[in-house]
C-alpha cells in the first residue's frame, strides 16, 4: 500500500488522491501513517507486536483518537472541562434573560407565532398594536384567521415550548428560554466535537470557551429568533457524523482484519452495516430544515463530507477500486438514508398544519380543484402550493432595510444587525438620564455583533485551513470548513436579496473550530521552540478575545449605559 509520507499524519491528513493503493496484505498493514502529531511513528518493535486490527485502527483513526478515552482520568476531564465552559456560557446567556421586556427585532414574528401555535395549533393573525399588548402579558390581539408565514414550524414550536415551560406570555425570559437552552448546549457540543476532532481535551475546551464568549452566540441565545435553532441542529448533526466516522472506521478495521487474517482478499472491502449515527444526523438535519430552509445546504455538504470520509477509509485499508466501492457500498445507501430520512422528518414537522383545517392554505386544494399538481392528494397539493409561495417570497425579497448586509462582509462582521436601540432610553435627558446611567445621555443596545477579534482572526484561519486542506489533505481542515461552506457560501447566490449579517450565527461554531484548528497547528508543532511560541500566541489570542467579550457584553445584552460608553464600542462607522 502507498503509505503517507513521514510528514503527514492521518489524524490530520488523507493520503494523496492521485495514486491508487496496492492490495493490502496482513504484513503490509500500515503503521507509519498512523503517526500522531505528538508521538511520531510507532517503533518497529511495537509495530511487530501489533495485531492486524490494531494496525488498521491506527491507520484509520490515528493514535490520538485511540488514546483519547484510554484512561478514566481522560474520560473524566474530557467531560469536566467542557462542562465548565458550558456553565460559563449558561451564566452569560441566562443572566437577565428577560431584559429587555419587549419584543426584540424579529421576535415580533417568531415569538408571537410560537404563542399562536400554543393557542391555535397554527399561526394566526395579530391585530395592530399587538406588540405592546403582548409585552404586557395580553394575548387578546391574536385572531383566528391564519397568517401567511415564510418559515417552517420547528423553531417556533421550540419557542412555544419555552413559553409553556417558563411562564407563558407574561415572562419575556420564557420567550427566549428555548434559544438560551440550545445556545448553552451548543457550547457543550462545540467543546466535545472539538475534543474528538482534534484529539485533544485542551483544544476542545478552548473551542467551547470561544463559543461561550462570542457575541453572535450570546445575542442569539438571548433572543427568540430561528437562526440559533438552525445552528444547533446543524451542529448536532455534524457531531453525529463525527461519531459515525469513528464507528464506521472501527468496523472497517475489524472486518478488514477478519478478511486478511483469514487469507482472503478485500475486493471492494466489507460492508459497514447499519449506520445509526448517520440516521441520527439525517433526523437532526430534517429538524434543521424544518426550522429554516437554509438547512438544506448543511444536508448536502455534510452528506458529501461523510461519504468522502468513507472513501478515504476504504482507500487507506487498501481497496483498489475504492472510488467505485464507496459509490456502491456507501454513497448510494447514504444518499437514500439521509435524503429520505431528512425529508420524512421535515414532513413530520408540519403535523400541526395538516391537523388544523384553519391553517394557512390548508383548504387551498379543495377551493381550487384542478389547479396545482393534480396527481397529489388534496392535503399535499395544498402543502405544495404553500411551499411554492414561500419559495417565491424567499427568492424575490428585495425590500430595503437599514441593516441589510452583503454576505462577503459577514465573516468580518462588517455590518452587524442592531436588534434593539430604543428611543425611550436614548431620548432621556437631565436628571432622568443621570438616574438611568449616570451621564447626560444614555444608550441601551442589543447588537448582533460577533467578537471582532475572534471573527477577524477566524477569517485568516479560514485561509490557512484551505491551504492545509489542499496541500496536506488534512481531513480536519475539511471538517472545520464544511460548516462554513454550508452556512455561508450559498448566500452569495442571493446577494441581491435583503439578507443580514446575523445569519452568520448558523456557521459560527465552524468559525470557532477553524480558528482553534489553526491554533492547534501551532501548539502541536514537533519543534519544542515553535511549540512554546505557539502556546504563547494561543494564550495571548484567548486572553484578548475573552477581554474583548467582557468589554462588549453590555451592548450585547441591553445594559443601560452612558452614550459615550456605547459609542466607544463602535469601532467601525459601518457598525452604527
Amino acid at each position: 500500500m502507498t503509505s503517507v509520507s513521514p510528514t503527514e499524519d492521518p489524524q490530520q491528513a488523507h493520503p494523496p488522491q492521485h495514486a491508487a493503493p496496492a492490495p493490502l496484505t496482513q504484513a503490509s498493514v500500515p503503521v507509519d501513517n498512523a503517526r500522531s502529531a505528538d508521538d511520531g511513528a510507532a517503533p518497529s518493535s511495537e509495530a511487530d507486536a501489533l495485531t492486524t486490527v490494531d494496525r488498521l485502527r491506527l491507520a484509520l483513526l490515528g493514535s490520538r483518537a485511540l488514546t483519547l478515552n484510554a484512561t478514566r482520568r481522560a474520560r473524566l476531564t474530557g467531560w469536566l472541562w467542557p462542562l465548565a465552559v458550558t456553565l460559563l456560557a449558561g451564566v452569560l446567556r441566562f443572566w437577565r434573560l428577560g431584559t429587555p421586556h419587549e419584543l426584540v427585532f424579529d421576535e415580533t414574528y417568531y415569538v408571537k407565532q410560537g404563542w399562536s401555535l400554543l393557542q391555535l395549533g397554527y399561526e394566526g393573525k395579530w391585530a395592530d398594536g399587538a406588540d405592546a399588548l403582548f409585552a404586557a402579558g395580553d394575548g387578546s390581539a391574536l385572531g383566528t384567521t391564519a397568517e401567511y408565514v415564510v418559515h417552517p414550524p420547528v423553531g417556533k414550536w421550540l419557542i412555544a415550548l419555552g413559553m409553556q415551560l417558563g411562564g407563558g406570555i407574561d415572562s419575556s425570559a420564557a420567550w427566549r428560554l428555548s434559544t438560551a437552552v440550545l445556545g448553552t448546549l451548543a457550547v457543550l457540543m462545540v467543546a466535545r466535537i472539538g475534543r474528538r476532532l482534534f484529539g485533544s481535551t485542551l483544544l476542545g475546551t478552548l473551542a467551547g470557551l470561544l463559543m461561550a464568549v462570542d457575541g453572535e452566540a450570546i445575542v442569539h441565545s438571548r433572543t427568540g429568533l430561528l437562526d440559533n435553532t438552525v445552528m444547533f441542529f446543524a451542529l448536532a448533526a455534524f457531531g453525529a457524523l463525527l461519531l459515525d466516522r469513528d464507528q464506521a472506521r472501527r468496523r472497517l478495521a475489524e472486518r478488514t482484519a477478519t478478511v486478511l487474517d483469514g487469507g482472503g482478499t478485500l475486493g471492494w472491502g466489507p460492508s459497514l452495516g447499519w449506520r445509526w449515527w448517520r440516521l441520527a444526523a439525517a433526523v437532526l438535519l430534517g429538524l434543521c430544515i424544518g426550522t429554516k430552509w437554509s438547512g438544506l445546504y448543511f444536508l448536502a455538504v455534510f452528506g458529501l463530507l461523510s461519504v468522502a470520509w468513507d472513501a478515504t477509509a476504504r482507500r487507506t485499508v487498501g481497496v483498489r477500486d475504492w472510488g467505485l466501492a464507496t459509490l456502491v457500498k456507501d454513497a448510494i445507501p447514504a444518499g437514500f438514508l439521509m435524503v429520505f430520512t431528512a425529508a420524512g422528518t421535515y414532513l413530520g414537522t408540519w403535523a400541526s398544519w395538516f391537523a388544523h383545517p384553519n391553517a394557512y392554505l390548508r383548504q387551498w386544494a379543495a377551493e381550487h380543484p384542478g389547479e396545482g399538481i393534480t396527481w397529489l392528494p388534496d392535503p399535499l397539493r395544498s402543502f405544495w402550493k404553500f411551499h411554492t409561495d414561500m419559495w417565491h417570497f424567499h427568492t424575490t425579497l428585495t425590500s430595503e432595510h437599514t441593516y441589510a448586509a452583503k454576505p462577503w462582509g459577514w465573516i468580518l462582521q462588517w455590518r452587524p444587525t442592531s436588534f434593539y436601540y430604543p428611543k425611550s432610553v436614548s431620548g432621556l435627558s437631565g436628571t432622568e438620564a443621570q438616574a438611568a446611567c449616570g451621564a447626560e445621555r444614555c444608550s441601551q443596545a442589543v447588537t448582533s455583533l460577533g467578537n471582532p477579534v475572534l471573527w477577524w482572526l477566524g477569517a485568516v484561519a479560514i485561509v490557512v485551513a484551505v491551504i492545509c486542506l489542499v496541500r496536506l489533505r488534512d481531513w480536519r481542515a475539511g471538517a472545520v470548513l464544511s460548516g462554513i461552506v454550508a452556512g455561508w457560501l450559498p448566500w452569495f447566490q442571493y446577494a441581491e436579496r435583503t439578507i443580514f449579517t446575523f445569519y452568520s450565527i448558523a456557521f459560527t461554531p465552524w468559525v470557532v473550530l477553524t480558528l482553534v484548528y489553526v491554533l492547534g497547528l501551532l501548539i502541536e508543532s514537533p519543534d519544542p521552540d515553535r511549540q512554546r511560541r505557539g502556546l504563547v500566541v494561543t494564550t495571548a489570542v484567548v486572553t484578548v478575545i475573552v477581554s474583548i467579550s467582557a468589554f462588549f457584553y453590555p451592548i450585547w445584552t441591553a445594559w443601560v449605559v452612558p452614550y459615550d460608553f456605547w459609542h466607544i464600542h463602535m469601532w467601525l462607522r459601518s457598525w452604527i
